[in-house]
Protein backbone atom coordinates (compact mmCIF):
# COMPACT_ATOMS: atom_id res chain seq x y z
CA UNK A 1 0.00 0.00 0.00
CA UNK A 2 1.45 3.45 -0.98
CA UNK A 3 1.81 6.12 2.09
CA UNK A 4 -0.87 7.82 1.82
CA UNK A 5 -0.63 8.88 5.34
CA UNK A 6 2.10 10.62 5.10
CA UNK A 7 0.36 13.78 3.73
CA UNK A 8 -1.07 14.23 6.72
CA UNK A 9 1.86 13.90 9.17
CA UNK A 10 1.91 16.76 11.37
CA UNK A 11 5.19 19.41 10.67
CA UNK A 12 8.31 18.26 11.35
CA UNK A 13 7.60 14.58 11.72
CA UNK A 14 9.45 12.69 9.33
CA UNK A 15 8.83 10.32 7.13
CA UNK A 16 11.34 7.58 8.40
CA UNK A 17 13.90 7.36 11.24
CA UNK A 18 17.56 5.82 11.62
CA UNK A 19 17.35 2.56 13.47
CA UNK A 20 20.71 2.68 13.57
CA UNK A 21 21.00 5.36 15.66
CA UNK A 22 22.31 3.15 18.29
CA UNK A 23 23.74 -0.11 18.24
CA UNK A 24 22.22 -1.52 20.66
CA UNK A 25 19.98 -0.40 24.15
CA UNK A 26 22.45 -0.08 26.02
CA UNK A 27 24.52 2.90 24.17
CA UNK A 28 21.68 4.05 24.26
CA UNK A 29 21.34 4.11 27.91
CA UNK A 30 24.67 4.75 28.56
CA UNK A 31 24.51 8.46 26.14
CA UNK A 32 21.18 9.19 28.96
CA UNK A 33 23.90 8.44 32.09
CA UNK A 34 25.88 10.96 30.63
CA UNK A 35 24.10 13.45 29.09
CA UNK A 36 21.61 13.91 32.11
CA UNK A 37 23.70 12.75 35.12
CA UNK A 38 22.24 14.83 37.48
CA UNK A 39 18.98 14.69 36.62
CA UNK A 40 16.35 12.48 38.16
CA UNK A 41 15.37 9.62 36.25
CA UNK A 42 12.70 8.11 38.36
CA UNK A 43 10.86 9.17 41.95
CA UNK A 44 9.47 6.24 43.99
CA UNK A 45 7.11 7.27 46.72
CA UNK A 46 8.86 10.81 47.11
CA UNK A 47 12.68 9.50 46.90
CA UNK A 48 14.56 10.10 43.68
CA UNK A 49 16.97 8.44 41.98
CA UNK A 50 19.22 10.23 39.23
CA UNK A 51 20.97 9.07 36.03
CA UNK A 52 24.43 8.80 37.75
CA UNK A 53 22.89 6.63 40.18
CA UNK A 54 21.09 4.61 37.76
CA UNK A 55 24.55 4.25 35.90
CA UNK A 56 26.23 2.92 38.69
CA UNK A 57 23.65 0.60 40.50
CA UNK A 58 23.04 -1.23 36.82
CA UNK A 59 26.91 -1.50 36.21
CA UNK A 60 27.62 -3.43 40.16
CA UNK A 61 24.82 -5.45 39.46
CA UNK A 62 26.24 -6.15 35.46
CA UNK A 63 29.41 -6.98 36.87
CA UNK A 64 27.61 -9.01 39.49
CA UNK A 65 25.96 -11.16 36.89
CA UNK A 66 28.64 -11.79 34.95
CA UNK A 67 30.48 -12.55 37.94
CA UNK A 68 28.06 -15.47 38.45
CA UNK A 69 29.41 -16.57 35.03
CA UNK A 70 26.46 -15.33 32.82
CA UNK A 71 27.32 -15.05 29.53
CA UNK A 72 25.97 -12.83 26.48
CA UNK A 73 22.77 -14.29 25.21
CA UNK A 74 21.67 -16.08 28.58
CA UNK A 75 18.23 -15.09 29.91
CA UNK A 76 17.15 -13.13 33.16
CA UNK A 77 14.03 -13.26 34.49
CA UNK A 78 12.69 -10.27 36.16
CA UNK A 79 9.43 -10.23 38.10
CA UNK A 80 8.54 -7.11 39.83
CA UNK A 81 6.00 -4.53 40.10
CA UNK A 82 6.81 -0.80 39.13
CA UNK A 83 9.54 -0.21 41.95
CA UNK A 84 13.45 1.69 41.84
CA UNK A 85 15.00 -1.79 40.98
CA UNK A 86 13.12 -2.67 37.94
CA UNK A 87 14.80 -0.17 35.89
CA UNK A 88 18.33 -0.77 37.10
CA UNK A 89 17.80 -4.62 36.11
CA UNK A 90 16.96 -4.02 32.52
CA UNK A 91 19.71 -1.62 32.44
CA UNK A 92 21.72 -4.04 33.89
CA UNK A 93 21.21 -7.16 32.21
CA UNK A 94 21.01 -5.05 29.06
CA UNK A 95 24.64 -3.63 29.29
CA UNK A 96 25.71 -7.24 29.62
CA UNK A 97 24.38 -8.54 26.47
CA UNK A 98 21.89 -10.65 28.40
CA UNK A 99 17.88 -11.35 27.57
CA UNK A 100 15.98 -9.81 29.81
CA UNK A 101 12.88 -12.08 30.18
CA UNK A 102 9.27 -9.76 31.52
CA UNK A 103 7.54 -11.90 33.86
CA UNK A 104 4.27 -10.34 35.12
CA UNK A 105 4.39 -10.65 38.95
CA UNK A 106 0.64 -11.62 39.20
CA UNK A 107 1.61 -15.14 37.32
CA UNK A 108 0.35 -18.16 39.16
CA UNK A 109 3.05 -20.77 39.48
CA UNK A 110 1.63 -22.59 36.51
CA UNK A 111 2.21 -19.60 33.75
CA UNK A 112 5.34 -18.99 35.43
CA UNK A 113 6.71 -22.58 35.21
CA UNK A 114 5.64 -22.62 31.84
CA UNK A 115 7.77 -18.97 31.16
CA UNK A 116 10.76 -19.57 32.92
CA UNK A 117 11.17 -23.12 30.82
CA UNK A 118 10.27 -22.01 27.50
CA UNK A 119 12.35 -18.74 27.90
CA UNK A 120 15.42 -21.17 29.63
CA UNK A 121 16.10 -18.15 31.74
CA UNK A 122 19.15 -19.42 34.24
CA UNK A 123 18.29 -16.26 36.37
CA UNK A 124 15.90 -14.56 37.92
CA UNK A 125 15.47 -10.89 39.81
CA UNK A 126 12.56 -10.66 42.23
CA UNK A 127 10.05 -8.65 44.71
CA UNK A 128 10.26 -10.15 48.02
CA UNK A 129 5.80 -10.24 47.55
CA UNK A 130 6.39 -12.92 44.96
CA UNK A 131 9.23 -15.53 45.51
CA UNK A 132 6.49 -17.77 47.47
CA UNK A 133 5.36 -18.44 43.85
CA UNK A 134 8.98 -19.18 42.67
CA UNK A 135 9.69 -21.32 45.35
CA UNK A 136 6.80 -23.55 44.18
CA UNK A 137 7.80 -24.08 40.83
CA UNK A 138 12.09 -23.25 40.77
CA UNK A 139 13.05 -27.01 41.20
CA UNK A 140 11.37 -28.00 37.40
CA UNK A 141 13.05 -24.90 35.68
CA UNK A 142 17.00 -24.13 34.64
CA UNK A 143 16.72 -21.08 37.37
CA UNK A 144 20.11 -20.97 39.26
CA UNK A 145 20.80 -17.74 40.40
CA UNK A 146 18.11 -15.82 42.45
CA UNK A 147 18.34 -12.29 43.62
CA UNK A 148 16.03 -11.02 46.04
CA UNK A 149 14.69 -7.56 46.36
CA UNK A 150 11.95 -5.74 49.01
CA UNK A 151 10.02 -3.08 48.58
CA UNK A 152 11.56 -0.51 50.76
CA UNK A 153 15.20 -1.09 50.39
CA UNK A 154 15.79 2.14 48.31
CA UNK A 155 14.09 4.40 50.12
CA UNK A 156 16.81 4.76 52.83
CA UNK A 157 15.82 5.42 56.67
CA UNK A 158 13.13 5.05 58.29
CA UNK A 159 10.31 5.43 55.05
CA UNK A 160 12.48 1.89 53.94
CA UNK A 161 12.09 0.63 57.63
CA UNK A 162 8.12 1.54 57.34
CA UNK A 163 7.36 0.55 54.02
CA UNK A 164 8.90 -2.50 54.62
CA UNK A 165 7.05 -3.05 58.08
CA UNK A 166 3.69 -1.93 56.30
CA UNK A 167 3.94 -4.32 53.25
CA UNK A 168 4.97 -7.24 55.31
CA UNK A 169 3.42 -7.43 58.55
CA UNK A 170 -0.34 -4.33 58.22
CA UNK A 171 -0.88 -5.63 54.63
CA UNK A 172 0.79 -9.33 54.35
CA UNK A 173 2.14 -8.75 51.18
CA UNK A 174 4.81 -11.25 51.55
CA UNK A 175 4.13 -14.39 51.97
CA UNK A 176 6.35 -16.93 53.53
CA UNK A 177 9.26 -18.33 50.98
CA UNK A 178 12.13 -20.50 51.25
CA UNK A 179 14.45 -19.99 48.18
CA UNK A 180 17.77 -21.83 49.73
CA UNK A 181 20.95 -20.07 48.15
CA UNK A 182 19.12 -16.93 46.96
CA UNK A 183 21.46 -13.24 47.63
CA UNK A 184 19.60 -10.54 48.36
CA UNK A 185 19.64 -7.20 46.67
CA UNK A 186 21.62 -5.28 48.40
CA UNK A 187 24.22 -7.87 48.89
CA UNK A 188 24.74 -8.24 44.98
CA UNK A 189 24.92 -4.26 43.97
CA UNK A 190 27.98 -4.84 46.81
CA UNK A 191 29.63 -7.43 45.71
CA UNK A 192 29.52 -5.87 42.19
CA UNK A 193 30.54 -2.33 42.99
CA UNK A 194 33.78 -4.30 43.72
CA UNK A 195 34.14 -5.90 40.57
CA UNK A 196 34.72 -4.79 37.16
CA UNK A 197 32.42 -4.91 34.25
CA UNK A 198 33.34 -5.85 30.85
CA UNK A 199 30.10 -4.73 28.12
CA UNK A 200 30.23 -7.28 25.90
CA UNK A 201 29.91 -6.66 22.10
CA UNK A 202 26.22 -6.22 21.43
CA UNK A 203 25.19 -5.35 17.95
CA UNK A 204 21.97 -4.66 16.93
CA UNK A 205 20.58 -8.03 15.85
CA UNK A 206 21.19 -9.38 18.87
CA UNK A 207 18.09 -10.31 21.15
CA UNK A 208 17.04 -7.82 23.70
CA UNK A 209 13.48 -9.29 25.39
CA UNK A 210 11.68 -12.09 24.83
CA UNK A 211 8.28 -10.63 26.03
CA UNK A 212 5.49 -13.08 26.60
CA UNK A 213 2.21 -13.03 25.22
CA UNK A 214 -0.88 -14.81 24.95
CA UNK A 215 -2.74 -13.39 22.31
CA UNK A 216 -6.48 -14.85 22.20
CA UNK A 217 -4.66 -17.89 21.20
CA UNK A 218 -3.11 -20.68 23.54
CA UNK A 219 -0.31 -20.80 25.23
CA UNK A 220 1.84 -17.90 26.09
CA UNK A 221 4.60 -17.45 23.76
CA UNK A 222 7.64 -15.24 23.83
CA UNK A 223 7.79 -12.78 20.95
CA UNK A 224 11.53 -11.80 20.37
CA UNK A 225 12.65 -8.30 20.12
CA UNK A 226 16.16 -7.62 19.30
CA UNK A 227 18.03 -4.32 20.29
CA UNK A 228 17.55 -2.85 16.73
CA UNK A 229 13.77 -3.57 17.40
CA UNK A 230 13.57 -1.43 20.68
CA UNK A 231 15.93 1.26 20.03
CA UNK A 232 13.62 1.99 16.45
CA UNK A 233 10.80 1.83 18.48
CA UNK A 234 12.24 4.57 20.60
CA UNK A 235 13.09 6.70 18.18
CA UNK A 236 9.87 6.49 15.91
CA UNK A 237 7.92 7.44 19.54
CA UNK A 238 10.66 10.45 19.97
CA UNK A 239 9.56 11.36 16.39
CA UNK A 240 5.91 10.97 16.88
CA UNK A 241 6.06 12.63 19.81
CA UNK A 242 7.58 16.06 19.26
CA UNK A 243 4.78 18.24 18.40
CA UNK A 244 3.46 17.24 21.61
CA UNK A 245 6.27 17.31 23.62
CA UNK A 246 7.88 20.77 22.17
CA UNK A 247 5.22 22.24 24.11
CA UNK A 248 7.49 22.05 26.95
CA UNK A 249 8.99 25.23 28.21
CA UNK A 250 12.43 25.04 27.72
CA UNK A 251 14.99 23.98 29.65
CA UNK A 252 11.72 21.67 31.54
CA UNK A 253 12.21 18.16 32.26
CA UNK A 254 10.01 15.78 30.96
CA UNK A 255 7.88 13.90 33.84
CA UNK A 256 5.81 10.91 32.90
CA UNK A 257 3.16 8.64 34.88
CA UNK A 258 4.31 5.72 34.69
CA UNK A 259 1.38 3.85 35.95
CA UNK A 260 1.12 0.94 33.95
CA UNK A 261 3.06 -2.14 34.78
CA UNK A 262 6.90 -1.95 33.30
CA UNK A 263 6.69 -5.22 32.39
CA UNK A 264 4.26 -4.65 29.84
CA UNK A 265 5.59 -3.54 26.58
CA UNK A 266 3.76 -0.52 26.66
CA UNK A 267 5.28 0.93 29.26
CA UNK A 268 8.69 -0.85 28.96
CA UNK A 269 9.20 1.48 25.66
CA UNK A 270 6.92 3.80 25.72
CA UNK A 271 7.75 5.26 29.47
CA UNK A 272 10.80 3.78 30.51
CA UNK A 273 13.19 3.67 27.53
CA UNK A 274 11.83 6.92 26.10
CA UNK A 275 12.05 8.50 28.86
CA UNK A 276 15.66 8.02 29.10
CA UNK A 277 16.42 8.87 25.72
CA UNK A 278 14.76 12.18 26.43
CA UNK A 279 16.49 12.74 29.78
CA UNK A 280 13.56 12.42 31.57
CA UNK A 281 11.76 11.55 34.95
CA UNK A 282 9.41 8.44 35.13
CA UNK A 283 7.14 8.75 38.45
CA UNK A 284 6.55 5.10 39.59
CA UNK A 285 2.97 4.05 40.64
CA UNK A 286 3.79 0.64 41.83
CA UNK A 287 -0.01 -0.16 42.39
CA UNK A 288 -2.38 2.46 40.07
CA UNK A 289 -5.54 -0.13 40.52
CA UNK A 290 -5.43 2.01 44.45
CA UNK A 291 -6.53 4.76 42.94
CA UNK A 292 -6.58 7.23 46.25
CA UNK A 293 -2.80 6.26 46.90
CA UNK A 294 -1.83 6.93 42.84
CA UNK A 295 -4.01 10.26 42.99
CA UNK A 296 -2.18 11.25 46.37
CA UNK A 297 1.31 10.21 44.52
CA UNK A 298 0.74 12.09 41.34
CA UNK A 299 -0.21 15.59 43.29
CA UNK A 300 3.42 15.81 44.34
CA UNK A 301 4.55 16.50 40.77
CA UNK A 302 4.51 18.85 37.46
CA UNK A 303 2.92 16.21 35.13
CA UNK A 304 3.27 16.52 31.26
CA UNK A 305 2.82 12.79 30.09
CA UNK A 306 0.59 10.22 30.55
CA UNK A 307 0.45 7.11 28.96
CA UNK A 308 -2.68 4.73 29.83
CA UNK A 309 -5.66 2.46 29.07
CA UNK A 310 -9.27 3.37 29.03
CA UNK A 311 -9.99 1.79 32.43
CA UNK A 312 -7.30 3.92 34.20
CA UNK A 313 -8.52 7.21 32.84
CA UNK A 314 -12.35 6.27 33.33
CA UNK A 315 -11.61 5.05 36.93
CA UNK A 316 -9.47 8.20 37.50
CA UNK A 317 -12.12 10.81 36.15
CA UNK A 318 -14.66 8.74 38.44
CA UNK A 319 -12.57 9.49 41.84
CA UNK A 320 -13.47 12.15 43.88
CA UNK A 321 -9.69 12.98 44.40
CA UNK A 322 -9.34 13.69 41.13
CA UNK A 323 -8.92 17.68 40.85
CA UNK A 324 -6.16 17.51 43.35
CA UNK A 325 -3.34 16.57 40.70
CA UNK A 326 -2.43 19.51 38.94
CA UNK A 327 -3.53 17.72 35.18
CA UNK A 328 -3.16 21.52 33.29
CA UNK A 329 0.34 21.04 33.03
CA UNK A 330 -0.44 17.53 30.60
CA UNK A 331 1.17 18.29 27.19
CA UNK A 332 0.48 14.43 26.14
CA UNK A 333 -1.97 11.71 26.99
CA UNK A 334 -1.69 8.35 25.29
CA UNK A 335 -4.37 5.69 25.28
CA UNK A 336 -3.34 2.09 24.16
CA UNK A 337 -3.69 -1.38 24.77
CA UNK A 338 -7.46 -1.16 24.13
CA UNK A 339 -10.11 0.99 22.39
CA UNK A 340 -10.81 4.75 24.23
CA UNK A 341 -14.16 4.99 24.24
CA UNK A 342 -15.62 7.94 23.10
CA UNK A 343 -17.27 9.46 26.34
CA UNK A 344 -14.07 8.83 28.13
CA UNK A 345 -12.02 10.94 25.83
CA UNK A 346 -14.54 14.06 25.84
CA UNK A 347 -14.74 13.74 29.58
CA UNK A 348 -10.60 13.62 29.97
CA UNK A 349 -10.62 16.74 27.34
CA UNK A 350 -13.19 18.58 29.47
CA UNK A 351 -11.43 17.76 32.98
CA UNK A 352 -7.79 18.21 31.91
CA UNK A 353 -7.68 20.37 28.63
CA UNK A 354 -5.75 16.94 27.06
CA UNK A 355 -6.75 15.18 24.73
CA UNK A 356 -6.24 11.61 24.79
CA UNK A 357 -4.15 10.42 21.90
CA UNK A 358 -5.24 6.87 20.79
CA UNK A 359 -2.21 4.73 19.31
CA UNK A 360 -2.15 0.76 18.39
CA UNK A 361 0.77 -1.75 18.86
CA UNK A 362 1.73 -4.89 19.88
CA UNK A 363 4.27 -7.01 21.65
CA UNK A 364 5.30 -8.18 18.58
CA UNK A 365 6.03 -4.65 17.22
CA UNK A 366 7.86 -3.28 20.35
CA UNK A 367 4.64 -1.97 20.64
CA UNK A 368 3.72 1.45 18.83
CA UNK A 369 2.78 0.50 15.30
CA UNK A 370 -0.10 3.43 14.48
CA UNK A 371 -0.83 6.11 16.39
CA UNK A 372 -3.47 9.77 16.32
CA UNK A 373 -1.34 12.99 15.46
CA UNK A 374 -0.35 14.47 19.01
CA UNK A 375 -0.95 17.50 18.14
CA UNK A 376 -4.41 16.59 17.74
CA UNK A 377 -7.35 18.40 19.78
CA UNK A 378 -10.12 15.96 18.98
CA UNK A 379 -11.56 12.32 19.38
CA UNK A 380 -10.40 10.38 15.89
CA UNK A 381 -12.39 7.46 16.35
CA UNK A 382 -9.04 5.71 14.70
CA UNK A 383 -6.49 4.59 16.00
CA UNK A 384 -4.31 7.03 13.85
CA UNK A 385 -1.89 6.60 10.92
CA UNK A 386 1.30 4.34 10.72
CA UNK A 387 4.24 5.67 12.41
CA UNK A 388 7.85 6.78 11.07
CA UNK A 389 9.09 3.83 8.53
CA UNK A 390 6.17 1.70 8.90
CA UNK A 391 4.69 0.33 6.39
CA UNK A 392 0.59 -1.58 6.52
CA UNK A 393 -1.52 -3.76 4.40
CA UNK A 394 -5.21 -4.71 4.69
CA UNK A 395 -5.08 -8.62 3.68
CA UNK A 396 -7.21 -11.16 3.46
CA UNK A 397 -7.48 -14.47 5.02
CA UNK A 398 -4.86 -16.12 2.07
CA UNK A 399 -2.03 -13.09 3.46
CA UNK A 400 -3.16 -11.40 -0.03
CA UNK A 401 -3.98 -7.07 -0.05
CA UNK A 402 -7.81 -6.71 -0.23
CA UNK A 403 -9.24 -4.36 -2.78
CA UNK A 404 -8.89 -0.66 -2.14
CA UNK A 405 -11.88 0.58 0.44
CA UNK A 406 -12.49 -2.74 1.93
CA UNK A 407 -11.85 -3.85 5.74
CA UNK A 408 -8.88 -6.75 5.99
CA UNK A 409 -6.63 -7.82 8.86
CA UNK A 410 -4.22 -5.62 9.42
CA UNK A 411 -0.11 -6.22 8.81
CA UNK A 412 2.55 -3.99 9.55
CA UNK A 413 6.29 -4.02 8.39
CA UNK A 414 8.60 -1.96 9.95
CA UNK A 415 12.05 -2.00 12.11
CA UNK A 416 10.19 -2.38 15.18
CA UNK A 417 8.69 -5.79 14.20
CA UNK A 418 9.87 -8.64 16.12
CA UNK A 419 12.18 -11.57 14.26
CA UNK A 420 9.67 -14.13 15.13
CA UNK A 421 8.25 -16.12 18.68
CA UNK A 422 11.09 -17.64 20.81
CA UNK A 423 11.75 -21.43 19.31
CA UNK A 424 8.71 -21.44 17.65
CA UNK A 425 9.38 -21.74 13.80
CA UNK A 426 6.54 -22.71 12.61
CA UNK A 427 4.27 -20.23 14.31
CA UNK A 428 6.34 -17.45 13.15
CA UNK A 429 6.43 -18.14 9.87
CA UNK A 430 2.95 -18.90 9.89
CA UNK A 431 2.08 -15.15 11.84
CA UNK A 432 4.33 -13.21 8.48
CA UNK A 433 3.03 -12.83 4.87
CA UNK A 434 4.86 -13.72 1.76
CA UNK A 435 6.40 -10.50 1.97
CA UNK A 436 7.32 -10.32 5.45
CA UNK A 437 4.40 -8.28 7.10
CA UNK A 438 3.45 -9.13 10.50
CA UNK A 439 -0.57 -10.32 10.25
CA UNK A 440 -2.20 -8.48 13.68
CA UNK A 441 -5.19 -10.94 13.67
CA UNK A 442 -7.21 -6.93 14.00
CA UNK A 443 -9.68 -6.52 11.13
CA UNK A 444 -9.19 -2.32 10.19
CA UNK A 445 -9.78 -0.17 7.35
CA UNK A 446 -7.87 3.18 6.24
CA UNK A 447 -9.70 6.10 4.73
CA UNK A 448 -8.47 8.10 2.39
CA UNK A 449 -6.10 10.45 4.87
CA UNK A 450 -4.49 7.11 5.55
CA UNK A 451 -6.35 7.36 9.15
CA UNK A 452 -6.88 3.17 10.59
CA UNK A 453 -9.92 1.96 12.13
CA UNK A 454 -10.31 -1.02 14.03
CA UNK A 455 -13.33 -3.03 13.66
CA UNK A 456 -12.19 -5.81 15.72
CA UNK A 457 -10.37 -8.81 16.62
CA UNK A 458 -11.31 -11.54 14.38
CA UNK A 459 -12.34 -14.29 17.12
CA UNK A 460 -14.11 -11.30 18.71
CA UNK A 461 -16.51 -10.54 16.31
CA UNK A 462 -20.11 -12.03 16.39
CA UNK A 463 -22.27 -13.18 14.06
CA UNK A 464 -25.72 -12.57 14.49
CA UNK A 465 -27.81 -14.51 11.51
CA UNK A 466 -25.44 -13.48 9.04
CA UNK A 467 -24.56 -9.78 10.22
CA UNK A 468 -21.54 -8.90 11.45
CA UNK A 469 -21.37 -7.52 15.59
CA UNK A 470 -18.20 -5.90 16.54
CA UNK A 471 -18.23 -5.85 20.17
CA UNK A 472 -16.21 -2.41 20.27
CA UNK A 473 -19.39 -0.66 18.67
CA UNK A 474 -21.64 -2.71 21.46
CA UNK A 475 -19.43 -1.71 24.43
CA UNK A 476 -18.55 2.44 23.12
CA UNK A 477 -22.33 2.90 22.91
CA UNK A 478 -23.34 1.35 26.54
CA UNK A 479 -20.33 3.16 28.64
CA UNK A 480 -22.21 6.50 26.88
CA UNK A 481 -25.39 6.17 29.42
CA UNK A 482 -24.51 8.04 32.37
CA UNK A 483 -25.29 5.54 34.65
CA UNK A 484 -22.95 2.94 33.16
CA UNK A 485 -19.00 2.55 34.59
CA UNK A 486 -17.38 -0.60 32.39
CA UNK A 487 -18.88 -2.73 29.75
CA UNK A 488 -17.77 -6.13 27.94
CA UNK A 489 -20.34 -7.55 25.05
CA UNK A 490 -19.29 -11.15 23.83
CA UNK A 491 -21.50 -13.61 21.71
CA UNK A 492 -23.13 -16.39 23.29
CA UNK A 493 -24.74 -19.41 21.18
CA UNK A 494 -28.21 -18.60 20.07
CA UNK A 495 -30.72 -20.93 18.91
CA UNK A 496 -32.31 -18.56 16.29
CA UNK A 497 -29.71 -16.74 14.92
CA UNK A 498 -26.62 -18.86 15.24
CA UNK A 499 -24.83 -16.43 17.86
CA UNK A 500 -26.16 -13.92 20.17
CA UNK A 501 -24.89 -10.44 22.09
CA UNK A 502 -24.21 -10.78 25.94
CA UNK A 503 -23.60 -7.42 27.85
CA UNK A 504 -21.76 -7.22 30.79
CA UNK A 505 -22.13 -4.10 32.95
CA UNK A 506 -20.39 -2.82 35.38
CA UNK A 507 -23.13 0.02 37.33
CA UNK A 508 -21.67 3.65 37.91
CA UNK A 509 -24.80 4.20 39.43
CA UNK A 510 -26.54 1.46 41.82
CA UNK A 511 -29.70 2.68 40.45
CA UNK A 512 -29.47 1.67 37.09
CA UNK A 513 -31.71 -1.53 35.88
CA UNK A 514 -31.95 -3.33 33.18
CA UNK A 515 -34.68 -1.79 31.68
CA UNK A 516 -33.60 1.80 31.85
CA UNK A 517 -29.78 0.51 29.94
CA UNK A 518 -32.39 -1.31 27.17
CA UNK A 519 -34.53 1.71 26.76
CA UNK A 520 -30.95 3.36 25.99
CA UNK A 521 -29.28 1.08 23.77
CA UNK A 522 -32.98 0.41 21.89
CA UNK A 523 -32.23 4.28 20.95
CA UNK A 524 -28.23 3.99 19.49
CA UNK A 525 -28.24 0.54 18.35
CA UNK A 526 -29.98 -1.52 15.23
CA UNK A 527 -31.98 -4.27 15.97
CA UNK A 528 -29.29 -7.09 15.61
CA UNK A 529 -27.02 -5.37 17.43
CA UNK A 530 -28.83 -4.78 20.56
CA UNK A 531 -27.94 -7.52 23.41
CA UNK A 532 -30.34 -10.28 23.89
CA UNK A 533 -28.85 -10.57 27.06
CA UNK A 534 -27.23 -7.77 29.79
CA UNK A 535 -25.65 -8.99 33.18
CA UNK A 536 -24.86 -6.56 36.14
CA UNK A 537 -21.09 -7.55 37.57
CA UNK A 538 -19.31 -6.05 40.65
CA UNK A 539 -16.35 -5.90 38.34
CA UNK A 540 -15.10 -7.11 34.78
CA UNK A 541 -11.99 -9.39 34.41
CA UNK A 542 -8.60 -7.66 33.02
CA UNK A 543 -5.00 -8.00 32.28
CA UNK A 544 -2.50 -6.35 34.55
CA UNK A 545 -2.93 -3.62 32.09
CA UNK A 546 -6.65 -3.02 32.47
CA UNK A 547 -7.74 -4.12 28.99
CA UNK A 548 -10.87 -6.40 29.61
CA UNK A 549 -10.78 -10.15 29.19
CA UNK A 550 -13.59 -10.74 27.00
CA UNK A 551 -12.55 -13.89 26.69
CA UNK A 552 -12.97 -14.94 30.01
CA UNK A 553 -16.75 -13.97 29.71
CA UNK A 554 -17.61 -16.39 26.78
CA UNK A 555 -18.80 -19.56 27.62
CA UNK A 556 -16.75 -22.69 27.89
Amino acid sequence: MERIWLANYPAGVPADIDPDIFSNVGALLERSFKAYAERPAYAFMGHKTTYAQWEAQSTALAAYLQSLGLNKGDRVAIMMPNVPQYPVAVAAALRAGLVVVNVNPLYTPRELEHQLKDSGAVAIVILENFAHTLQQVIDRTAVRHVIVANMGETLGFPLGAIVNYVVRHKKRLVPRWSLPGHVAWKAALGQGSGLSFSPPQVGAEDVALLQYTGGTTGVAKGATLTHRNIVANIVQSAAWYAPALGKLPAGKQLNTICALPLYHIFAFTVIMMLSAHEGGMMILIPNPRDLPATLKELAKYEVHSFPAVNTLFNGLLNHPDFDTVNWKALKMCLGGGMAVQEAVAKRWLERTGCPICEGYGLSETSPSAICNPTDTDRYSGTIGMPIPSTELQLVDDNGREVAPGLPGEIALRGPQVMRGYWNRPEESASTFTADGFLRTGDIGEIDARGFVKIIDRKKDMILVSGFNVYPNEIEGVAVMHPGVLEAAAVGVPDANSGEAVKLFVVKKDPALTEAQLRDFLHEQLTGYKRPKFIEFRGELPKTPVGKILRRELRPE
